[in-house]
């Protein structure tokens, strides 16, 4: 009988980022570790062979998008959320949100991110919102949460996090204009960070002026981060 081969540490933390963030890529890898895209599609490859990941090519001409497998959720120890699943019409959104994550974690390595799904778990086991804005009506409790698409939190628990909004298409005026209502007055934010396509840059800044939330709500050109690959950015 062959002898099944434990998961290696760097598999299980790749499993971990992927289940948190719903999906990887691997440039999004690269520019975490700071290796070359060969050395990052070698390891996303050595993931998906143990079990822990899948790979799949959701969009042609698109990098191939990573999600942790129900295995991998299990042995990395990420409890709490399931497999990511990512269709066609959210695969540009996961692949530059993994990018800006990554982008985040190099650029502030006294902090964490945190996803979207993660922060849906830790909300539901706190019962109360962490980093999220309440959106609708008065904004009062009883108003529905608008979850950001990534956390930047400090490592250490102290201070406030900052809520990250990855915006690649316009939403309508008015619901643009009440998210940003609801991030100008949430509390559990340090503040929030827009970080925009070109065609998103004008409707986004006609929102925050009339939400009046220019101090705490900033907007940054997606191109402004990497323009070697964020699609969409321009």
């Amino acid at each position: 009988m062959s002898r099944v081969r434990e998961p290696q540490p760097r598999q299980l933390a790749l499993a971990r980022w992927a289940g948190g963030l719903g999906a990887v890529t691997a440039h999004a890898l690269a520019e975490r570790e700071g290796i070359g895209l060969r050395c990052a599609h070698a390891r996303l490859a050595a993931a998906e062979r143990a079990g822990l990941m899948r790979g799949e090519l959701v969009l042609a001409g698109a990098p191939r998008l990573y999600t942790a497998t129900s295995a991998g959720l299990r042995a990395c120890g990420l409890r709490g959320i399931e497999p990511g699943r990512v269709s066609a019409a959210g695969a540009r959104h996961a692949i530059v949100c993994a990018f800006v994550a990554a982008w985040l974690e190099h650029a502030y390595p006294g902090h964490r991110v945190l996803g979207e799904r993660e922060l849906r778990r830790d909300e539901r086991d706190a019962g109360r919102a962490l980093a999220s804005a309440r959106v609708g009506g008065a904004g009062g409790d009883a108003a529905p949460l608008h979850r950001p698409d990534l956390v930047l939190a400090p490592a250490n628990g102290e201070g406030l996090p900052v809520a990250v909004e990855v915006e690649l298409t316009v939403k309508a005026p008015q619901r643009l204009l009440e998210i940003c209502r609801g991030w100008a007055r949430c509390g559990c934010v340090a503040g929030t960070v827009y970080l925009a396509g070109a065609d998103v840059l004008r409707p986004l800044e006609r929102a925050i002026a009339r939400a009046h939330a220019g101090e705490r709500v900033a907007l940054v050109a997606l191109a402004t981060l990497d323009e070697r690959f964020v699609p969409g950015a321009a």
